[in-house]
């Protein structure tokens, strides 16, 4: 991967997680500014991003839909004034899946049975009344589980550390450092997070080098954003008695995403927009034609219980 290292956009991603820590512990620590969306205990999303095209030296060029979904669960582990733990354990199901009529003439493609487990374990240490150290440790599988037994899967796992400094009511400011291992490749990367709000309705939500967002509160229960959130896609794939090698994919989503509360208790969030591929890796019997396009994701989420 030649501009943007999908390790380091794994490792990125967790940090946007951190700073949405579940509302059970973030009840008396206080992390994140007035105006931002509500924590999530449970969440379930659907993706998907059609006419994505690829070939084979064999077939014709064919058009697929990406299409994915993730589930994730925040369970509280230790709950302290000062200290907190939870775990998330979290499972995601990918397929490219054929658009045209009859049989998918690419059975490359056809048999790949996409899937990503993992957990994450996340700290949060209350340093003092401004200040906060975030700490997570994820660990996962992603592979064609058609193809390999999980055991032959390798374990990839990222640590991130942050520190977090409320600067005044409407302003936090972090830096931090992430170190990942993602099929025995080794990365390292500094973060930044900033954000600002510039009034009651409006403010600046900020995780570089990952997400940039403008929110806009239409309401208490509304929120709508502009966006532009980097993502990658690592899969452990053997097939046909070759050596195994990855399929990851490093992409940009610009867009416009909109949250609704429903009530106390749930909530859903839907994206629509453009997805900008930086870059794609296949087996090498297999070529991408077509990669960048159209994007839309529906979320359902459950709030946690306040404890």
């Amino acid at each position: 991967m030649n501009s943007l290292p999908g390790s380091q956009i794994v490792l990125v991603s967790l940090l946007s997680i951190l700073l949405a820590a579940p509302g059970v512990q973030a009840q008396d620590l206080k992390p994140g500014l007035p105006g931002m969306a509500p924590s999530k205990w449970i969440t379930v999303k659907h993706t998907q991003a059609p006419d994505r095209i690829f070939r084979t030296d064999n077939s014709k060029r064919q058009s697929y839909t990406q299409e994915d979904v993730f589930f994730k669960l925040w369970i509280p582990l230790v709950m302290k004034s000062r200290f907190s733990v939870i775990a998330g354990p979290q499972y995601r199901t990918e397929q490219l899946e054929f658009t045209g009529s009859g049989e998918n003439p690419m059975k490359e493609l056809g048999n790949w049975n996409l899937r990503s487990m993992g957990i994450d374990f996340k700290s949060l240490i209350n340093l003092d009344s401004t200040s906060w150290l975030l700490v997570n440790l994820n660990a996962n599988q992603c592979s064609n589980m058609n193809d390999v037994v999980s055991q032959a899967v390798p374990l990839n796992f990222t640590l991130t550390s942050l520190f977090l400094r409320k600067r005044s009511a409407n302003k936090e400011i972090g830096f931090g450092l992430m170190v990942n291992n993602l099929f025995h490749r080794f990365t390292f990367m500094p973060v930044m997070a900033f954000n600002y709000n510039f009034s009651k309705t409006s403010g600046l939500e900020m995780c570089l080098p990952q997400k940039i967002s403008w929110r806009n509160n239409l309401s208490a229960t509304d929120i709508l954003y502009v966006k532009a959130e980097a993502m990658t896609r690592s899969y452990y794939i053997k097939y046909d008695d070759k050596d195994s090698t990855p399929f990851r994919r490093a992409e940009v989503d610009f867009g416009v995403a909109y949250n609704k509360q429903i009530n106390r208790v749930m909530g859903v969030e839907v994206f629509g927009g453009y997805r900008k591929n930086i870059s794609c890796r296949l087996p090498d019997d297999i070529f991408a034609v077509k990669t960048s396009g159209a994007v839309f994701t529906c979320e359902f989420y459950i709030r946690p219980p306040r404890l």
